[in-house]
């Protein structure tokens, strides 16, 4: 994180407010109300019409009583248009410790522009953060304005009528539903936000310098040439025109605002420009201009002022530009050589200047050029989460291409991302996933590094997570051009055998299988292909194949429902080139549902189109192992697609024990304010509250202790120290299994007093588990990502094999079932055909809860349950572990500008 962002979050934590978008793309300012606000609020009441008074109840519509900040059970946040009250929201606590009676009013001026329903999720969010779980309200019944606003809200709302009223009581639980409810309402907010400056009406570059080489030359320039639809204005107070177009001395010489400025001026000057902007009424900055990031931070933070100051959006600083171009846009706003875009149907956010460049050119070679670019540089406002909003509903754009080097909101990402890969794909390239200096306590966080985390991300929200530039254009090819697979089977023909055996290798690498062709695809290709030909899987046509004929057996095997892709590779030879066939394939008749791919190992470039029109090109790659990759990726998304949706999972009945593992947690906490590891009695308590299957034992002070203890188990114990220190037990020679008999509890018990001596702080008895397979399961919160469940090998192999898959939370039931089979030993423990009976079900369940925990109790920092011995039974926690911590602030669900 920049110094700039740390600035940015301080002030943002001292003055407890937050910007955040209407529906009509302006914002506003939110923050919890003090005592001189009071008259505020009264003033705002009264304004009112008695019909425009949402709610009975608002105790905000006298100055009477206490001042705000020593009413206890209530709170207030108000919504700021600049230094005027435009609505508030207020809860009240009464009799019900869990539920508050809520208020709510809205200027008549500002009322339905989703002010109201802004409010009331901050005021819904700052409640659930205080322990509430319900609002109630009494609402006139003919008052279908706020009754919709309850709504729409996408909370769960029961409604019940009272003669002329409704009571309404709101679940402030935030399901799938209300999450989806917001996503929507943050799409619309934020696309009518960012047209001013993705699709403005004019553009003023203000530093467009004559001089030939400098950026603002370059910009104004490409802005020309790229046949910008809109009007051009430029700002250079020495200059009577540049590249022919009028010069104004500074911004608020205008003789109209604009919608978007360029700025590119020395960073010292950005702050001072940016003002002249918002007071000219400029609705979105782009900054190219570097240096605000530096040792200085005053710069940066005067910018971000002036943004928050006149409702401006702003791309930068210190980035390459921007660009649209849709026929009605045509903007190129950057610095980038010329020719080095296309326009097409690609959309592109990077954070880097180069590697906007690099892929920019790749898809123009490719033929595949980009529909909007846009560099975001130091990221201080619009981000990848923006652009992904913008592209769900652009139906130019086919595909979207990400390069982030930072998160700002990764679960608003993980949202957003998954609601647009349901329409097009998406890719990213990997960065930022170097693992080393990492450190942790428990099995789980050791392996919860910053690529296992971005990567469970990825894979949720159906992202394809490249780890080369390179692919990028490879992999589009693909989507672009053919079909998904419906499966992962792959046939292979080439005219050159040992090139047709290097291809099958690749893709049973990539976890794509060669099976063998059914006899009927067989006896076709034998009358098709000269008699030498062999006909297996990979099929050798012989390298004296014709090129007609060659695209008749490849039509044998896209025709066969055995087969999912076709990867077809081709040398040329003196006695003609089979490619040439391809060509003719993908331009003809006879093209089925399964997916063609061409491997030339001849050609130049990494991956170029063959044959046919837009949407029946074939892609053509150099390297086999690349047509592997991208087959692999295309598979791994027409399963994601496949997939159940599913909504984050609940337990049938009546669900977890909140308030007792929360009541754990807090006295933990009330006397170790700073965290760490719960005893052995509170972890049992928290797992046993949510359900999770645990082995409960005795914590005793010494070997006599241990003996009665044992005595009353009836049966074989296990012994464990509890020693300052330690946390895996085995590992540190604390733990001793079937003790049998008095005198070996007791000889064991004396064996770990001598050992850890000072440092025991008591010995855990529990009875003896049947034995079964040894699973870890586990937890630990990512500060950015949240929680991250991990399962995987676990007992004293855990550490060994590190075989483990992970998710993010909230977890679905499809979540689960994938990572059981996604690590290796799962894959052999949980088929149907396994050595040993497990009760899959009762594994599934325990995850699952996992989940619910880590999503239900933010304060859990870590936790183990190593191992989980599972059986034919069900399964139990013979080790646990949990590390809590004070919650981290601030709700990722609301809606908030960065800045």
């Amino acid at each position: 994180m920049s110094e700039v962002e740390d600035v940015r979050r301080d002030r943002r934590g001292v003055t407890g407010s937050v910007r955040a978008l209407l529906a009509d793309g302006t914002a506003v300012r939110l923050r919890e109300l003090a005592d001189a606000d009071a008259e505020a609020v009264a003033q705002l009441h009264r304004e009112l019409p008695v019909q425009d008074r949402y709610l009975r109840f608002f105790s905000a519509g006298t100055t009477s009583g206490p001042p705000v900040a020593e009413r206890p059970g209530s709170a207030w946040i108000g919504a700021f248009r600049g230094a005027a009250l435009v609505g508030v929201a207020e809860y009240t606590v009464g009799d019900d410790p869990a539920a508050a009676e809520v208020a709510l009013a809205v200027g008549h001026p500002e009322q339905a522009h989703g002010v109201g329903t802004l409010l009331l999720e901050h005021l819904a969010s700052l409640a659930r953060h205080r322990g509430l779980r319900r609002f109630t309200a009494r609402v006139l019944a003919e008052n279908t304005r706020m009754r919709r606003v309850f709504a729409d809200l996408g909370l769960p709302v029961r409604t019940v009528l009272d003669r002329d009223e409704l009571a309404v009581e709101v679940d402030l639980n935030p399901d799938a539903r209300y999450l989806d409810a917001l996503a929507e309402r943050q799409q619309r907010a934020d696309v009518a936000s960012l047209q001013p400056m993705l699709r403005p009406r004019s553009v003023v570059v203000v530093g467009a310098s004559r001089r030939g080489g400098s950026v603002g030359n370059a910009v104004l320039r490409s802005i020309l040439a790229g046949g910008f639809t809109g009007t051009v204005a430029a700002v250079n107070p020495h200059a009577a025109e540049v590249e022919g177009v009028p010069c104004h001395r500074s911004v608020t010489d205008l003789p109209l605002p604009c919608d978007l400025a360029v700025v590119c001026v020395p960073a010292a000057a950005v702050p001072a420009v940016a003002r002249e902007c918002g007071e000219r009424g400029v609705r979105a900055l782009l900054v190219i201009s570097s240096g605000l990031s530096g040792d200085d931070p005053g710069p940066a933070n005067d910018l971000v002022e002036v943004v928050r100051q006149y409702d401006m959006r702003l791309v930068g600083p210190n980035c390459l530009g921007l660009s649209n171009s849709d026929p009605a846009v045509r903007l190129d706003g950057g610095f980038a050589a010329p020719g080095t875009a296309a326009a097409g149907e690609v959309g592109l956010v990077s954070q880097s200047g180069g590697v906007t460049i690099a892929v920019q050119d790749a898809l123009r070679r490719l033929g595949t050029g980009t529909s909007t670019a846009v560099s975001t540089g130091d990221k201080y406002d619009v981000s990848g989460n923006d652009m992904l909003l913008w592209w769900r509903d652009d139906l130019v754009t086919r595909a979207a291409v990400l390069y982030l080097e930072s998160f700002g909101n990764p679960r608003r990402f993980s949202r957003f991302a998954r609601r647009l890969a349901a329409r097009i794909p998406v890719l990213t390239v990997r960065s930022g996933s170097s693992e080393a200096g990492r450190r942790a306590a428990s099995h789980t966080a050791a392996t919860a590094t910053p690529r296992v985390v971005r990567d469970a991300l990825f894979r949720q929200a159906g992202v394809s997570a490249l780890d080369r530039l390179s692919e990028v254009p490879e992999l589009l090819a693909l989507l672009l051009w053919q079909p998904l697979p419906a499966g992962r089977r792959v046939a292979v023909i080439s005219n050159a055998g040992g090139a047709g055996v290097l291809t099958a290798d690749a893709c049973v690498a990539r976890g794509l299988p060669v099976p063998p062709l059914a006899a009927a695809t067989r006896h076709a290709l034998a009358r098709v292909l000269p008699s030498g030909a062999a006909v297996g899987n990979p099929v050798d046509t012989t390298a004296v194949v014709a090129p007609a004929v060659f695209a008749d057996a490849v039509r044998v095997l896209l025709a066969d429902p055995g087969i999912d892709a076709v990867v077809a590779v081709t040398v040329p030879t003196a006695l003609g080139d089979p490619g040439d066939g391809i060509a003719a394939l993908a331009a003809g008749p006879g093209r089925t549902g399964t997916p063609l791919l061409a491997v030339r190992p001849t050609q130049p470039e990494n991956v170029v189109a063959v044959g046919g029109a837009a949407g029946r090109r074939v892609p053509c790659f150099a390297d086999a192992a690349a047509a592997a990759a991208a087959l692999a990726h295309a598979v791994t998304r027409a399963e994601w697609l496949a997939r159940p949706a599913g909504a984050p999972w609940a337990p049938a009945g009546t669900g977890p024990d909140l308030a007792r593992a929360a009541g754990v947690v807090s006295r933990y906490l009330g006397e170790h304010p700073a965290g760490g590891w719960l005893p052995p009695d509170g972890v049992e308590d928290v797992l046993e509250a949510f359900g999770i299957p645990v082995l409960r034992g005795a914590v005793v002070d010494g070997p006599d202790a241990a003996v009665r203890a044992f005595a009353q188990a009836g049966g074989p114990v296990a012994l464990k120290a509890v020693a300052d220190g330690v946390l895996h037990k085995a590992a540190a020679g604390g733990v001793r299994l079937g003790l049998d008999s008095s005198d070996a509890v007791g000889g064991a018990a004396r064996d770990l007093v001598a050992r850890f001596g000072g440092r025991l702080r008591g010995l855990l008895v529990q009875p003896m588990t049947a034995p079964g397979p040894e699973l870890l399961v586990g937890v630990t919160a990512d500060p950015a990502f949240g929680p991250l469940v991990t399962v995987g090998l676990g007992g004293g192999l855990t550490d060994l094999v590190a075989d483990r898959a992970h998710r993010l939370v909230p977890l679905t039931p499809a979540d689960v079932g994938e990572m059981l089979g996604e690590f290796r030993a799962g894959a052999a423990l949980f088929s149907p055909d396994a050595r040993q009976a497990i009760d899959g079900e009762a594994v599934r369940d325990a995850v699952l809860r996992v989940g619910q925990l880590a999503e239900l109790l933010p304060e859990v920092a870590e936790l183990d349950l190593n191992p989980l011995v599972a059986s034919a039974r069900g399964c139990v926690a013979v080790d646990a572990r949990i590390r809590v911590e004070p919650a981290p602030p601030g709700d990722p669900a609301t809606r908030a500008l960065r800045i």
